[in-house]
């Protein structure tokens, strides 16, 4: 059963390649995160892994990337279900903005969605937000 959550949709006072080249490195993403909640923080340019509190460890590795517009990420292999989750960074016409976006599709079961699908839609726009923060 596919689970799509997409999170708030933020505008950023910079060019989508300023915001697609903080993204791009999985190092920022730390700073995205919500401190209080996630542990055992380990990452590279190319993928991340940490523990939600009181939750599973979730791991993300960049699938592949369409330059200045979206980073395509995958669950690795100790996420408790697969799951992609896409960021979409696109540019405001005529000014030095960009909004951007995610989109998470996971295959999870009607019990876990019960109890996951809302504290992801929590992380989701946290993390929206704090980008928005970050680059403005």
């Amino acid at each position: 059963m596919s689970t799509r959550i997409e999170s708030d949709h933020v505008m950023i006072k910079a060019s989508n390649k300023e915001v697609f080249d903080y993204l791009n490195d999985f190092n920022n993403i730390k700073e995205l995160l919500p401190q209080d909640k996630i542990s055992d923080w380990k990452s590279t340019k190319d993928d991340c892994s940490f523990k939600i509190q009181n939750a599973a460890k979730i791991p993300l590795i960049k699938e592949k990337t369409e330059l200045d517009q979206k980073i395509h990420i995958v669950s690795g292999d100790d996420a408790p279900f697969p799951f992609t989750l896409v960021i979409h960074i696109e540019k405001n016409e005529g000014e030095e903005q960009s909004k951007a976006f995610m989109i998470f599709e996971g295959e999870i079961n009607a019990f876990l969605k019960m109890m996951v699908v809302k504290p992801l839609t929590n992380l989701f726009n946290y993390m929206s937000h704090k980008l928005k923060e970050k680059l403005d």
